[in-house]
């Protein structure tokens, strides 16, 4: 019994010794890590895409914005692939970095952090096979996003990811890729070929056909049979004890429109019919025929989606709704212009087949792909211009002559809100506490601020209750807290110095330095002894809270610019 008199005693001095160590690490002169080299030879592929740019831009008359400064780039890179802004450690490393192209190096470095594996996989399951949880004891996502995270940090081609999502075989849970068609089980019901068949379209060749589900498209060239055709292919799943499999005595019917018959309808594709092979399940065929090397669907529906995710904005809006490539039309009906809104000019290539193109010669290499659009010239502009002009201004928006303002998805604000507690980066290096704390805060945050679902690269206007969220929530008030642990707590007690400490705040919050105009107004917020609301004077603490709900709530902190 005497170890439970003691326990007090241990956890009060383990405690005071935590507080000493945290308090003690040094804010500067943090070790960097060798940073992961780029890929060679994508200088060639970046100059296509600023070709394409420098072209298109002069045949519009359009004069690009200026270069931003590379912390807003880092800023901007860190919350595309990784969902967050980069740490005081991080942002200390990068200044010390004197070498040549150090942007590019820190997107390779990145590229190769766990954080980018996780987060991208969650951004692209979403289009794969949406938000929902589904039924646990028959669909993984949970699953699903760890196999996707491992192919991400693995970089496999793109081609052999998909093939395994469209034919794969087995148990959800020991071959988690089968919860892309584990997606489309419902209880009772079995497999729901029809949504299979489009959302394989959707996901993997960027064209929305579920309209053609139960009538020819309106609008577009798909027919209710061709759409038929491809749901076939999906025809012979089964769900047996050992998970996903084939059962060729199963035929796929669906019932005729005229005489109100059940009909067998035969796996069958809308069009490059000599993609799809002879041989093999319909979801094999099906899966060859998707990821065909002539099919240029497939490659610019992955590329229009990558782009999207980084700019925060698709370059053909929306991001699963694309045209026919161009030269590459199947005849119907379409509606002029509805779907493209950059009409090309005379011997003029699209974007997404300069960028598919590459992808495609370079072993369809998603981290390469990412590479190269970071490092194009559109990526590196700023995100104002001194034009007056509004109807100019929407022009240079449409051709990305400017980086478009866009507002930071609610895993974004999330992230770097947690990320802005603390001086040293929160990684898979980090504590497993720190690391439980902002995966449970992540989701409580993203399912109270309301999350965007599959959708998430549809512009939507914030909300009343979202503002509320970050000036008054408990974990933005947990966040700005000044304890011995938090970042404003440590920049509190050591840097004594005004202007060292307000641009500290700045760093960690906003990823840049305070123009002069800030350090005038903001430096009397920390020097002068203001009243608490208590009858005491304010604590230097409280003060760099303040400065830090300040940061929290500008609209510099919720958009990416």
């Amino acid at each position: 019994m005497r170890w439970k008199l003691l326990l007090p005693g241990i956890v009060l001095l383990a405690v005071i010794w935590l507080v000493s160590f945290v308090t003690s690490q040094p804010l500067k002169g943090i070790a960097t890590e060798e940073s992961a080299n780029p890929t060679t030879g994508i200088d060639e592929s970046i100059q296509k895409v600023n070709t394409f740019f420098t072209r298109r831009w002069a045949s519009e008359d359009l004069q690009p914005t200026k270069t931003a400064d590379e912390l807003a780039v880092l800023r901007r890179i860190a919350l595309a692939l990784m969902g967050t802004v980069p740490s005081l450690e991080e942002i200390r490393a990068f200044e010390q970095d004197s070498g040549p192209d150090r942007l590019q190096r820190w997107t390779a470095r990145f590229l190769h952090d766990q954080r980018y594996f996780d987060y991208f996989a969650e951004r692209l399951a979403r289009g794969f096979v949406g938000v929902e949880e589904g039924q646990f004891i028959v669909y993984r996502r949970d699953r699903f996003l760890r196999w996707l995270s491992e192919q991400l940090e693995a970089n496999r081609p793109y081609p052999e990811l998909v093939r395994e999502m469209i034919a794969g075989n087995g148990l959800w849970t020991d071959q988690p890729e089968v919860n892309f068609v584990m997606a489309g089980y419902n209880d009772g019901e079995g497999f729901n070929q029809n949504k299979l068949a489009g959302r394989a379209v959707r996901a993997f060749l960027g064209q929305r056909i579920d309209c053609a589900q139960c009538h020819d498209h309106p609008f577009d060239h798909w027919k209710q049979n061709e759409f038929a055709g491809l749901a076939a292919h999906f025809g012979q799943l089964k769900l047996s004890p050992v998970g996903v499999r084939e059962d060729r005595d199963l035929k796929f019917e669906v019932e005729d429109r005229n005489t109100l018959e059940k009909k067998v309808v035969e796996p069958e594709v809308p069009f490059g019919e000599k993609w799809e092979p002879t041989d093999g399940t319909g979801r094999e065929r099906l899966a060859t025929w998707v990821t065909h090397s002539e099919n240029r669907r497939f490659e610019r529906a992955i590329v229009n989606r990558v782009w999207g995710l980084l700019f925060g904005r698709s370059w053909i809006e929306p991001v699963d709704d694309l045209p026919d490539p161009p030269g590459d039309q199947i005849p119907g009906p379409q509606v002029e212009g509805a779907k493209h809104p950059k009409a090309l000019k005379a011997g003029e290539q699209d974007l997404l087949d300069v960028l598919g193109a590459d992808f495609r010669e370079h072993r369809y290499d998603l981290r390469r792909l990412i590479e190269v659009i970071l490092a194009s010239n559109p990526f590196l502009l700023e995100s104002k211009s001194d034009l007056d002009d509004g109807p100019r201004l929407e022009q240079m928006k449409e051709h990305f002559a400017i980086f478009p303002l866009t507002r930071l998805r609610p895993e974004q604000i999330i992230g770097s809100l947690l990320q802005s507690s603390s001086l040293t980066t929160i990684d898979q290096n980090s504590h497993l506490i720190s690391r439980f704390i902002k995966l449970t805060r992540s989701n409580e945050f993203v399912k109270e601020y309301g999350d965007l679902g599959e959708n998430e690269l549809e512009d939507r206007a914030g909300t009343i209750p979202q503002a509320l969220l970050r000036m008054n929530g408990n974990l933005v008030r947990e966040t700005i807290d000044a304890t011995p642990f938090s970042a404003s707590g440590r920049i509190s007690g050591m840097a004594k110095e005004d202007r060292q400490c307000l641009e500290l705040c700045f760093l960690i919050g906003l990823t840049r330095r305070p123009t002069d105009d800030e350090f005038t107004e903001l430096l009397p917020l920390l020097s002068d002894q203001r009243p608490d609301g208590k009858d005491n004077l304010m604590s230097r603490g409280n003060r760099v809270e303040d400065i830090y709900w300040i940061l929290f709530n500008s609209p510099e902190f919720a958009w990416n610019h």
